[in-house]
Formats: C-alpha cells, sequence, structure tokens
C-alpha cells in the first residue's frame, strides 16, 4: 500500500486523495495501469498530466480507449480539462472501433494554438460590444458573462490568460476600483425584471409554465443544470457506459417518450417531508416543467416496515402545495414482479448469487468476502425461488449483486426477505428489493430521461450504470445536486419523533419545525419557498442556509399578498372624553395602504380605544416618539391625533385606563409618529414563535456536547390568549394570511373555532431591531 500511496502522490495527488482512491481497489488498478502505459511514451508524469490522467481513469469506462486517451496525454497532445472532456465525449458517442483519428483530434482541439494575440483581439471585440454597459455599471458588471463570450470565440484558448486578458483590458478601461465598486449593488424595490434580477428570474423556472421566457431561464441557473444532456444524448455525460446495446436502447427511449425530458420525485413513504425535501421537488418538477416535459411522483415503499397512508397521502398533499400537479402517481411496488424477474435474469448471467452472510457482518465497506459468491446458477436460482415462497427464515439469506461500487462497498443487496404485509400488495410477497436494486430499474421502466438525486448518491451512480446494463435495458443519466439544509433545526425522523415524544414539539406540523406542514401551519406561503428554492439555486456542494434568508423570501411575498389588519397584543384601554360623534364612525382601511386599488375593509372608530401598552410611557425617555403625558400621538388611518388627559391606575399603581382629547389630524401639529389600535375589537389567541434551537448545529456534539434535546430553546412558543384585532378579521379562513401593522405577519391556524379564531405568527416585519416607531 506505501508504495501505491507514493506511486499516486509522485504524479501530483494530494495524500488524502492518493488514500481515498486505494479505498477503491477497481480505480486503483486502473490508475495504476495508465500510469505505467503513460511512462512509455514519456519520462516525467507532472501534476498537470497527473491530475488529466486521474480525471481519466475515474470518468472513461470504456477501458479498451484507455491506452489511445493515455498516450494523447502522455505526448501532451491533450493538455486541458476541456480537451479532456472533449476527448471523453468523443470516444462514448463513437463505441465503434477503429477511432478515427483526424475526427477526434479536430474534436478535442489537438494541435490547436491560439496566440496571445488572438486572445487580445477577442477580448477586445467583446469589451467593445457591452462598452456602455462596463462604464455604466463599472466593477460591477457580470465579468464571467464577458468570460464566456470571450470563450465562445476561444474555445481552445487557455482560461487563465483570457481572463488575465479581461481584467487587463478592464483595467485600462475603468481605471482602479473606487469604494462605491468595492460597495455590494442595491437593488431596486420592487424590480420584477431585468437581467440583473436573477433570483425572480429563477423563481419564474419554478412557477412559471414552459415558455420561451422559462426555457432560456434554464442557462442562467447556477450548478451544473445548464450540463444536462439532450433527450437521448445519454451516452454524452460523464460516467455513462455505452454498450453494444445503448444505441437501441436510447433510440426506443427517444420514441417513448416523444423526445421530452421526463423526471421524478421518488420519496419513500415513511416520514414527512421537509425544506431539503422542497428544493427536491422544486428540481424535478420545475425542470421538467421549463422544458416542456413530464415528472412522475413516484413512491419509493420498497420497505413495509415503515410505511403509513398518513405519509402517501401527507406527501402528496405537499408536493400539490407546492403548486405541482404528478404526471402519473407510481410507486416502485407496481414493478415488484417486473423487479422479481430481473433479479432472475441478474442470477442467470452470474451477475448476482443468494448469500447467507448476516446483514450485520456485510455492514460498512470491509466485510468478509462471501463464502457462496461463486455459488452455481442453479443452485442461487433454487434458493431465490425458495426465499420468495418463504422457505427461508427472515435474515437467513439475501441476493446479492457482484459488483463493487464507487465508495468501495463490494456486493450490495439486491433482495432480502421480511415477513411483513405491505401496504399496498399485503402479502403476496416476502421478499423486497433494496433501493439499489429498485431506483435505478424503475427509472428505466418509466423512461426516465434525467435521475434528479442528491449528492449522497453519486457514490451509488457506478451501481446505477452497471445494474441497467447488466440486464441490458435503457440506462437513463443520474445527475446529483447538493442537499438543502439550514441552521438552527434537525430533519431527522427519528430525531423530531423524539421531539414529539418528549413533548418539546406538538406534531410533524409543529411551526417551530421545518416539515413543510410545519411551515404550512406557520403560515409559510409555497411561492415563497419556491422562490427561496430558487434562490439557493442548483450546486453540486451541500449548502447550509440561514433561515433568515427563508423568512426574507416569505417576507417578499406576504408584503404583496396579505392584507393590512390592525392588531393589539398587549392591549391599555384608551377613552376619548371629547369623542365627536354618539356612535362609532366607519373608517374605510385599504388593504394594502400602498396600493389602495387592491381594496379596503370598514373599521369602527368608537369612543373606547385599544393601544399597545409599549405605545405609552408615563415617563419620557429619550428617542420615544410614541404617546406621553407631553406628546400627542397620531392613530392610523383614523386621522386623528390624541393627547393626554389623566392616567387611571389599580390599587398597584398600575396603568389600567389613559383619558384623552383628540384632534383632527390636519388641525393639529404633527404627531412624531403614528400608532395602530382597535375599537369594538374580536378576542383571539396568538401564539409567538422563536427558533428552537440555540445553535446554529444542535447535532454537532462539539457544539452541543449534550445532544440535541438539550439545546432546545424553553421560550420558542409564547402564547398570548386574549389579543384584540379588526372585527373585520371575522369569517377568515384556515390558513389565511395577515399583515398585523407594526407586528409582522400572521396566519390562522387549524386550531381556531368560529368563537375564537387562532393566529400563528409568521415572520416579524422587516425592521431594525429596537427602531421606535
Amino acid at each position: 500500500m506505501a508504495d501505491t500511496l507514493d506511486l499516486f502522490v509522485s504524479v501530483g495527488l494530494s495524500e488524502q486523495k492518493a488514500k481515498e482512491t486505494i479505498k477503491n481497489e477497481v480505480l486503483t488498478g486502473e490508475l495504476k495501469n495508465i500510469i505505467n502505459e503513460a511512462r512509455k511514451h514519456c519520462s516525467t508524469i507532472d501534476k498537470s498530466m497527473g491530475v488529466l490522467l486521474y480525471g481519466m481513469a475515474t470518468r472513461l469506462k470504456s477501458k479498451g480507449r484507455a491506452n489511445f486517451l493515455t498516450e494523447y496525454i502522455a505526448t501532451k497532445k491533450i493538455t486541458t480539462e476541456l480537451q479532456l472532456q472533449s476527448a471523453l465525449d468523443f470516444v462514448k458517442s463513437h463505441p465503434v472501433d477503429p477511432v478515427d483519428a483526424a475526427a477526434f483530434e479536430e474534436a478535442c482541439g489537438v494541435g490547436v494554438v491560439v496566440t496571445p494575440e488572438q486572445i487580445e483581439d477577442a477580448v477586445e471585440e467583446v469589451i467593445n460590444q457591452y462598452k456602455q454597459d462596463l462604464l455604466q455599471k463599472r466593477y460591477h458588471f457580470n465579468i464571467g458573462m464577458l468570460m464566456g463570450k470571450a470563450r465562445g470565440k476561444l474555445k481552445w484558448a487557455d482560461g487563465k490568460a483570457i481572463k488575465n486578458e479581461i481584467d487587463m483590458q478592464i483595467l485600462d478601461l475603468l481605471g482602479p476600483k473606487t469604494d462605491a465598486d468595492k460597495e455590494k449593488p442595491v437593488k431596486a424595490k420592487g424590480a420584477k425584471s431585468g437581467k440583473d434580477n436573477v433570483p425572480k428570474k429563477l423563481a419564474n423556472m419554478v412557477n412559471a409554465v414552459a415558455d420561451e421566457e422559462t426555457r432560456s431561464l434554464m442557462e442562467q441557473l447556477r450548478g451544473h443544470a445548464v450540463n444536462f444532456h439532450k433527450v437521448g444524448e445519454n451516452f454524452k455525460t460523464e460516467g455513462y457506459v455505452v454498450t453494444p446495446m445503448t444505441m437501441k436502447l436510447l433510440k426506443e427511449h427517444v420514441q417513448a417518450v416523444g423526445g421530452k425530458v421526463w423526471t421524478r420525485f421518488p420519496p419513500e413513504p415513511n416520514g414527512i417531508l421537509h425544506i431539503g425535501h422542497a428544493k427536491a421537488i422544486n428540481f424535478n418538477f420545475g425542470y421538467a416543467r421549463a422544458n416542456g416535459g413530464v415528472c412522475y411522483l413516484r413512491y419509493d415503499d420498497t420497505n413495509p416496515e415503515k410505511e403509513e397512508e398518513k405519509y402517501f397521502t401527507g406527501i402528496r398533499e405537499m408536493v400539490e402545495w407546492l403548486g405541482y400537479k404528478p404526471w402519473k402517481i407510481t410507486h416502485s411496488s407496481d414493478y415488484f414482479h417486473e423487479l422479481h424477474a430481473m433479479g432472475v435474469e441478474l442470477i442467470k448471467r452470474d451477475h448476482a448469487y443468494v448469500c447467507h452472510q448476516k446483514l450485520e457482518e456485510i455492514r460498512g465497506h470491509n466485510p468478509p468476502p462471501s463464502p457462496w459468491r461463486n455459488r452455481p446458477i442453479q443452485e442461487s436460482l433454487r434458493l431465490f425461488e425458495d426465499m420468495r415462497k418463504g422457505k427461508i427464515a427472515e435474515g437467513e439469506a439475501t441476493v446479492r449483486m457482484k459488483h463493487i461500487m464507487e465508495d468501495g462497498k463490494v456486493d450490495p443487496v439486491a433482495f432480502r426477505i421480511k415477513f411483513t404485509p405491505h401496504h399496498r400488495t399485503g402479502d403476496e410477497w416476502c421478499i423486497y428489493p433494496t433501493y439499489d436494486f429498485t431506483h435505478c430499474l424503475c427509472d428505466s421502466l418509466e423512461n426516465i430521461t434525467h435521475s434528479l438525486c442528491t449528492k449522497e448518491f453519486q457514490a451509488r451512480r457506478s451501481s446505477y450504470y452497471w445494474l441497467c446494463n447488466a440486464l441490458d435495458v435503457y440506462c437513463p443519466v443520474q445527475w446529483e445536486y447538493g442537499r438543502l439544509n439550514l441552521y438552527y433545526t434537525v430533519v431527522s425522523k427519528r430525531k423530531i419523533v423524539k421531539l414529539i415524544t418528549e413533548g418539546i414539539v406538538r406534531d410533524w406540523d409543529d411551526p417551530r419545525l421545518f416539515t413543510l406542514t410545519a411551515l404550512r401551519r406557520r403560515g409559510f406561503p409555497p411561492e415563497a419557498i419556491n422562490n427561496f428554492c430558487a434562490k439557493v439555486g442548483v450546486t453540486m456542494a451541500q449548502v447550509i442556509i440561514d433561515p433568515n434568508m427563508l423568512e426574507s423570501c416569505v417576507r417578499d411575498e406576504l408584503n404583496v399578498t396579505a392584507p393590512r389588519t390592525m392588531a393589539v397584543l398587549e392591549p391599555l384601554k384608551i377613552t376619548i372624553t371629547n369623542f365627536p360623534s354618539e356612535k362609532a364612525i366607519d373608517i374605510d382601511v385599504p388593504d394594502f395602504p400602498a396600493e389602495p386599488s387592491k381594496g379596503s375593509h370598514k373599521v369602527k372608530f368608537a369612543k373606547t380605544i385599544y393601544i399597545e401598552k409599549t405605545d405609552f410611557k408615563e415617563n419620557m425617555e429619550k428617542g420615544y416618539r410614541r404617546l406621553t403625558p407631553d406628546q400627542p400621538v397620531g392613530l392610523r388611518h383614523a386621522g386623528y391625533v390624541i393627547t393626554l388627559e389623566s392616567m387611571v391606575k389599580d390599587k398597584k399603581g398600575e396603568i389600567t385606563e389613559l383619558k384623552v382629547k383628540c384632534q383632527q389630524a390636519d388641525m393639529a401639529e404633527k404627531p412624531k409618529a403614528f400608532i395602530h389600535w382597535v375599537s369594538e375589537p374580536v378576542s383571539c389567541e396568538i401564539r409567538l414563535y422563536e427558533r428552537l434551537f440555540k445553535h446554529k448545529h444542535p447535532e454537532d456534539p462539539e457544539e452541543v456536547p449534550g445532544g440535541f434535546l438539550t439545546d432546545c430553546n424553553k421560550d420558542s412558543l409564547t402564547v398570548i390568549p386574549a389579543a384584540l384585532l379588526d372585527a373585520s378579521v371575522k369569517g377568515a379562513q384556515v390558513y389565511d394570511k395577515f399583515q398585523f401593522e407594526r407586528i409582522g405577519y400572521f396566519s390562522i391556524d387549524p386550531d381556531s373555532k368560529p368563537d375564537k379564531l387562532v393566529f400563528n405568527r409568521t415572520v416579524n416585519l422587516k425592521e431594525d431591531a429596537g427602531k421606535n416607531v
């Protein structure tokens, strides 16, 4: 092992990368052969060459072409990553030997020399094209776009040389950066279009119909989605294995899908979806929609021990709540007969066998070799039939595939025995396929064009391709992207169950959690969640986001959709001694003060009103702008200013009532502030939510040594049993949303009753902390 480690380090791999590579026996053998072949053509392998050789070893599946490509790298005819990728694409799309060397070299830019003068001319042409925008936006201009344009003119030019030339010419045009150039650009409020408003356009990608504008958004999408293969061009993607059957199967596949994108969202029906699933839903459904395609909702129901009806219905409800309608709803169990037949065929082809090692023995990446790996095919077929008929006890046998996965795991399990009735098939089966066997084959049976998976499934990609090709069935392409996680939360099913059983939260939909049902109950609009997913984008890296970003998206949406109303959470009674009418006055209050045309509602203004206790101070404090004995205050929407006359106190000296005089606002001196109020109100329960966890990483033992349960905020829920609200909220329905003026955004909770509404605080208003208004 030490010699192998030294060999890999000598060609430019870091020690850590070399150690990781050695764990994979297949890759180690291939890389050794490639290095030995390269040394036949050159005396020294430098780091840049070593990186290319390693890249080829990890991505080339047509092993018969390894020596051919190695010679081009070793003789420095292929010297860049772009050339290598073009070379890999060429050999994948031209599986017939011998390789047409002239066509290959043209496709890979072999021998193409790009001079500094050509780079200078190309960059100058691009900069002149955008000169006016550059002069206006200066260093806030999208330099990456210039890079892309220049690369388009000089495909085989060195990227660093182009970047250096762009930097030099921009510096010559604009001069050094000023302080203003270094500041983050401020986006105009209410911007709804334009090239710089990328987040809003990304939101359109996941929400709008597949019109031409939406299609073009895929070019702006951050991450690897822009590199996705076209329908039927699976063979052009990295790692895809081309077999003698590939082209025939792809032709049949294209006919089946009509040339359209087909994706699927495949959740396990054993829990409630959370915010991370929202990204997966948006990506799968959104990518299909943006390309005029379709998306399945497929339940991965292969583990009957954990599946319940409530999870099936809950998952579909959340998908539709986010605004997506599945093209078809299917189940992995729909294909149990086909999967069983494929299991039989895999054994017949000597790619699988029945093993009697215990599951505990074969867990991990270094299990002992199975003594049954080379048992006769007919014996494995007989034992597999015994497994199906229930003649072998649970845990006494599995079917294992003869394959080593990318992460080094040997012979993954394909079928296991479970004497548990299935939610849909009852007692028909006592053998159930695993994810590693089911997922790729269901994708194949459903003609999925793009199998979009989170990053942790990258280690199963080779298994995915291997199994489809071992059975000579259509092989989709698996694309991986980073999971979406949030700070200050846990999403593990097991840990949420623990929070529920410990009485810390009420259920899966407790508004302090980040399950989708919890976010809906708290009042998060689905549009805001979709916009959040669009802003995060699709990247290969795992992303952990502060909840503030999600809450910002919620505010942006509710600001234009939640009608305003007035609510007083801690009421203080006010009596207007000179009220100008014997009866209450009807006041017309706009639902959206900035846009009166969007409607209004009536509010009663009477002799007795209620204000927030915090809107009055008996003793004036510096900077305080609301009601005091020496300072009047205006009443929002009423058109009146009130001035204190006297205070009423109880035996403890607490103020219970204020007596005031009123004056029309246009007749009085302009007050320093206007406050909200209610009159003839309704009593409602208000629930105020704070973060459930105190630390960013409640599951990290270094950050929270006592475990996530010890990190819970005991004050994360405050209940106000009798807040006072405008009577205009009467008749509102569950999940209706409002902005309580000067307080925050609130949504009606399902616990509400006709005679007692319950509101959840969704988010605070976007105000500076401590601001007095």
